[in-house]
């Protein structure tokens, strides 16, 4: 890494305690960790009140007229807007196609919703839609509606977008997390923990000796691809907030699996193991946003790799490790040296406002 004049303030990040200990919101509670759920559990779910009527997960698989739709919707609150390898806009496509592809589902239709601060650069805010209008036809979806609000100076920052969208979920996928079973392989797409390496540079003026650029990229064609071997595809993560980490854990409770992970096998970038070795942290905990993580039954695991890696998007994808019976619920790492660590869900988020 390069001198720099600028150093990143190390005693402004922050690892707050859980919501039963804090009256008010904080930051971790948006890092997609367990404190993200706590909130969600404690407060916004008791809210609603009546029953939930779709999993909670980043989009829902609802029927409507005889069709199977994926529903979902996503805000965007980065800092800085434009980073190396995309900006906000590119986001606010991406994240929400991905959701769907999450589900199986191709995006058909976005809506985009605009809240802009008072004396923000009208440059700026063309420069924003322009890269989401650009990012929206590379997915191959239509924007058909939105809304535009103002708020104060001061009680923004610049520009924040939210999107839905939805799309049909092809007959016969059925994507869920409680259909893992034990002996099924864990396939990751690439390299992890690019685009939260590339915010921080960004944000906090760190220059590495070789660039490194956010890999936002909407990941419906390489879906499209997996599922052309086999729909028989047990659950599939964007692993966003929280890491790759983070969709482990999450993906380990729901299904009652404990998740074997071989260290050496998960591809990390050497300008990301550098960064996070020299920041204290860790590439599993660190944000994607065009990377997906699928469990694959043994049998088809070889064929959907082999798909993957034709695809440009999966072109590194590697199998990491697999699904067992020993310690329902919780993810476990052997590393390099033989040993075993406990990879725990995050409780808030190492780098905050990462989309």
């Amino acid at each position: 890494m390069s001198d720099t004049t600028a150093r990143p303030d190390l005693l402004s990040w922050t690892c707050p305690a859980p919501v039963r200990d804090r009256p008010r919101v904080v930051m971790g509670h948006g890092g997609g960790g367990a404190m993200s759920a706590e909130l969600i559990e404690q407060v916004v779910l008791p809210g609603l009140g009546g029953p939930v009527q779709a999993a909670l997960t980043d989009s829902a698989v609802v029927g409507l007229g005889g069709a199977r739709l994926a529903f979902s919707t996503d805000s965007f609150v980065v800092r800085p807007l434009f980073f190396p390898g995309g900006s906000i806009g590119d986001l606010a496509v991406n994240g929400t196609v991905n959701d769907l592809a999450m589900s199986g589902a191709r995006a058909a239709f976005l809506s985009c919703g605009l809240i802009l601060e008072e004396g923000v650069e009208l440059d700026t805010v063309s420069r924003v839609t322009e890269a989401l209008g650009a990012a929206a036809r590379a997915a191959g979806v239509c924007v058909v509606t939105g809304d535009t609000k103002v708020v104060e100076a001061g009680h923004g920052d610049g520009v924040y977008i939210n999107t839905s969208g939805i799309g049909l979920v092809p007959a016969g996928v059925d994507l869920r997390p409680e259909r893992v079973t034990p002996g099924d392989v864990v396939v990751v797409s690439g390299a992890i923990g690019v685009h939260g390496v590339a915010i921080m540079s960004e944000r906090e003026n760190l220059r590495f000796e070789v660039g490194i650029e956010s890999d936002c990229a909407a990941l419906g064609g390489l879906v499209d691809a997996m599922l052309s071997v086999t729909s028989d595809l047990r659950v599939l993560r964007d692993p966003t907030r929280g890491g790759l980490a983070a969709s482990l854990n999450e993906i380990a409770a729901a299904s009652g699996c404990g998740v074997v992970v071989q260290e050496r096998a998960v591809p990390v970038p050497p300008p990301v193991a550098g960064a996070c070795a020299m920041l204290g942290l860790d590439p599993m905990y660190v944000a994607n946003e065009g990377k997906l993580v699928a469990f694959v039954p043994r049998e088809h695991a070889d064929a959907v790799l082999a798909a993957m890696k034709a695809h440009h998007l999966g072109s590194e994808a590697a199998i990491i490790g697999e699904a067992v019976t020993d310690h329902p619920g919780m993810v476990v790492a052997r590393t390099g040296l033989g040993g075993t660590r406990v990879v725990d869900m995050p409780m808030g988020e190492q780098l905050p406002r990462i989309c």
